[in-house]
């Protein structure tokens, strides 16, 4: 059987420094309690996980612990409220140590608490983008190092921590205002009448017929894209659906552009293969387009990039493409049903989910960036986390917080964050990309036109959508 034990307080005398003790080591202290089960916390006071969070002489935290508890405490506390909580416990135990003469444990003590703070405004620097926030920090620093003043070693460190921050705030500030003023639509939805292109205008296939360099382009895409996503992003996620599922959304939630414009590349980019083989006039050209995107979604595949591969066959299976039985029956669809297989949503995405497994060990186990490359569908892996935070309480019937739902969820979106790092082993074609990111996108009603005039209605229901479609188009003209 699993072995449980209760560890009370981290300040508490008769606890390990480790902060891991074995079967019995530490006995029950009331709401301070943090309970263990194998090795690992699973639940605790909201009291004694802060108090867990703060270094001493003898104890300073995982690093596991200090990410997980970062990033999901914001659930229960805003982050300014988290520091100016950990700041009151640092000058408490600061005033304790300066009332002793060792001066090597009040070193001890100010480096260990930098070391902290260095690793909460790397990881999360947003943070301390208000004032009050910025306050805060420069109060526990002013407070760990007025009194050192033969330690530079310390002041050195928290100048390179405050720059770094500064840098790093400064540049997610000029990265928002960007978004917010380029914020352009997902898609042309304006009306179209005569969808067929004119021959002079270019298709996917006069800028590159080599599926693997637009599959490595797409990538290329695809990480920096989702480079801009930070782990708070997937947290706020959590708490805007707990609001819409609730109904009780108190203000508006905080935009998290680097999210949605994922969200319009994966929407774009269905959109787009939908448009490349809706708009080609002729049978034998429209099915090498479709025959050239199932062998772009497989090196998609190949390279480990399962968001574009499901954009892909996303746009195939949009109903103004499946329609195209003429055009399907001259292709060689064996590759194109291995790929649906991947993507089939029975038993929970089971093969995908297989496949994600054997590109995630590849990673770990990788020597190059591009047997590192994991990026997975990100719909799904947003609906995993939801998921997991809604079938489990965040307190259980003791009124402790279930930090084992909240770790399994950090684990989950730090090893997002980690594939997120990874640098592109492949160069920037500037002329391709430029067409991906800019060649006109038809409407939903824009490729059912171009999807009619390519094959005629075949069925009574196809044709009174056309025809009520024409209609509405004409009126609309």
């Amino acid at each position: 059987m699993p072995q449980t034990f209760v560890f009370s307080s981290v300040f508490s005398p008769s606890c390990s420094e480790q902060g891991q003790p074995n079967m019995g080591e530490c006995s029950k202290s009331g709401s301070g309690d943090l309970i263990f089960q194998d090795g690992h916390l699973i639940s605790g006071s909201l009291e004694a996980l802060v108090e867990h969070l703060v270094p001493t002489v003898d104890y300073y935290p995982d690093k596991t612990y200090i990410f997980t508890f970062l990033l999901t405490s914001r659930v229960f506390i805003p982050p300014n409220d988290l520091l100016a909580r950990v700041g009151r416990l640092c000058l408490a135990q600061r005033q304790q140590l300066e009332a002793g003469p060792d001066q090597a444990k009040r070193k001890s003590f100010s480096v260990k608490t930098v070391q902290l703070l260095k690793e909460w405004t790397e990881a999360f620097p947003c943070d301390f983008q208000e004032e009050k926030a910025m306050a805060e920090l420069r109060a526990i620093t002013h407070c760990i190092t007025q009194r050192d003043e033969e330690n530079s070693t310390v002041k050195k460190a928290v100048t390179q921590m405050t720059q770094k921050l500064l840098l790093s705030l400064a540049a997610r500030s000029q990265l928002q205002e960007i978004w917010e003023k380029f914020h352009p639509s997902a898609m042309n939805k304006g009306a179209v009448l005569n969808t067929k292109s004119p021959t002079t205008q270019k298709d996917i296939l006069s800028v590159c017929c080599d599926p693997l360099v637009l599959a490595q382009q797409l990538t290329y895409i695809e990480l920096e894209q989702i480079h801009s996503i930070h782990p708070e992003d997937l947290m706020q996620i959590l708490s805007h659906r707990d609001s819409l599922d609730n109904q009780r959304c108190q203000g508006a939630q905080t935009k998290i552009y680097s999210l949605e414009a994922y969200d319009n590349w994966f929407n774009c980019l269905s959109m787009l293969v939908a448009t490349e083989v809706c708009r080609v006039v002729k049978k034998k050209q429209r099915t090498r387009m479709v025959e050239f995107f199932i062998e772009v979604a497989r090196e998609c595949f190949n390279i480990g990039n399962f968001n574009s591969m499901m954009a892909i066959i996303s746009g195939m299976n949009l109903t103004p493409v499946a329609r195209l039985k003429k055009t399907w029956s001259k292709v060689k669809t064996a590759k194109f049903d291995v790929l649906e297989h991947h993507m089939d949503p029975s038993s929970n995405f089971c093969n995908y989910r297989t496949a994600l497994q054997g590109a995630t060990q590849r990673s770990q186990m990788a020597h190059s960036n591009r047997e590192k490359i994991v990026i997975p569908v990100f719909n799904l892996f947003v609906k995993d986390i939801y998921f997991l935070h809604k079938i489990h309480t965040n307190h259980l019937p003791s009124g402790q917080v279930n930090f084992k739902k909240f770790r399994e969820i950090s684990r989950q979106i730090h090893d997002f964050i980690t594939w997120t790092q990874v640098e592109c082993p492949f160069e920037k074609d500037k002329k391709l990309q430029n067409y991906l990111l800019t060649a006109p996108i038809y409407s939903e009603e824009a490729l059912f036109v171009a999807s009619f005039e390519s094959e005629g209605p075949e069925n009574h229901m196809e044709k009174d959508s056309w025809k009520t479609l024409r209609t509405t188009l004409l009126n609309r003209a």
